[in-house]
């Protein structure tokens, strides 16, 4: 039940164990830092979100995006660990504001945010056919269910990555819009998706895949990306083609 006494607005913070949390009002997380390390990826989710990696490079002249701002987790973790530019959007200036106070969200010339909602700004001209990456990770207050999860919005996410492009999105399995959202990624992206595990905290997150990645990489190129991965972005890679090739008929 939604309580109407939260302010959806509402940005605080909390720290325990060397890590700070971000939240929307309520208890849920809504990202985090850990202090000694700003770069890490602290949650199994957001470092999934990179498993995009596993099918492509992030090279310079690449443009990447993420719709979600969070703690800017994402975004400093790919400002530190690729060369490409990154435009980040974000409907609450609030959550910038605590990002740039209080999560060391970093202010370089790659780095482009956008103040509007994402549901608007993947159907804007100037955004079509350019990304190499697409991270969406769009929620809440109570985090449960993405608020944006139409088949319209995925086919709008489909039309601003390039003629080769990626895209990675998390979602809560045990939650009643799972099947929605799945189904409707499958039809904008042709069926050309893969899942990766589910976490203990319930996330799984989807890959799809516009171009022929899929078509393209054979088991032992897929494990040769992951080692490359696992070593220069220190992620998880092995486990994730691991899991993927198991999944695989």
């Amino acid at each position: 039940m939604h309580d109407p006494a939260i302010d959806h607005n509402d940005v605080t913070l909390s720290e325990e164990g060397g890590v700070r949390y971000l939240h929307f009002g309520t208890e849920w997380i809504q990202g985090a830092m850990r202090m000694s390390r700003p770069h890490d990826l602290v949650l199994t989710y957001t470092q999934q979100m990179m498993a995009w990696l596993l099918f492509d490079e992030a090279e310079s002249e690449h443009e990447l995006a993420i719709l979600g701002l969070g703690a800017a987790s994402l975004l400093r973790y790919c400002m530190k660990y690729t060369t490409s530019r990154l435009h980040t959007v974000e409907l609450n200036p609030r959550v910038t504001a605590m990002c740039k106070g209080f999560f060391r969200l970093p202010d370089h010339a790659r780095s482009l945010i956008y103040h509007q909602d994402a549901a608007t700004w993947v159907r804007e001209p100037q955004h079509q056919q350019r990304y190499k990456a697409l991270m969406v990770d769009l929620y809440d207050a109570y985090a449960q269910g993405p608020v944006c999860s139409s088949l319209a919005f995925y086919q709008d996410c489909y039309g601003v990555l390039a003629d080769q492009g990626i895209m990675s999105v998390n979602l809560f399995g045990a939650h009643q819009s799972y099947d929605e959202n799945i189904d409707h990624i499958m039809m904008a992206f042709n069926g050309q998706v893969l899942l990766l595990p589910e976490i203990d905290e319930g996330n799984i997150v989807a890959l799809a895949f516009k171009g022929d990645y899929l078509a393209q990489t054979t088991p032992a190129l897929l494990m040769q990306r992951a080692e490359n991965v696992q070593a220069d972005y220190k992620i998880p890679a092995r486990q994730w083609a691991k899991a993927i090739l198991a999944a695989q008929p």
